[in-house]
């Protein structure tokens, strides 16, 4: 049994070969936000990867992450309060409003 093994090499995104940005695309038709992990090396820095093979090869291919960094107060200031409301902003306890329920009567195919 000789099972060839692959090479396993670590690339920045900027500097990936045509190859293994076609592997990217294809194991990640709709982007790879959701697959990005935080590998943490001996000396504590970090970086952001996602993993991609080519037929000779495994790659940890580091990418750029925009970390959201802001204070509450800076996301109040840019965003308005995310404070939610209590129950008499809107009413109290819904009074008056109809609980309407569905039926199938009165609907036309």
């Amino acid at each position: 049994m000789n099972k060839e093994v692959k090479k396993k090499l670590v690339v920045s995104y900027k500097n990936c070969s045509e190859e293994v940005l076609e592997a990217i695309r294809l194991k990640y038709p709709n982007g790879y936000h959701d697959f990005v992990f935080k590998v943490t090396k001996p000396n504590n820095d970090y970086f952001y990867a996602i993993t991609v093979d080519t037929t000779t090869s495994s790659y940890l291919v580091k990418v750029d992450v925009k970390i959201d960094d802001l204070t509450d107060e800076e996301f109040d200031k840019e965003f308005g309060s995310n404070d939610i409301p209590d129950e008499n902003s809107f009413g109290g306890d819904a009074e008056g409003i109809e609980n309407i329920e569905s039926s199938e009567e009165g609907f036309e195919e």
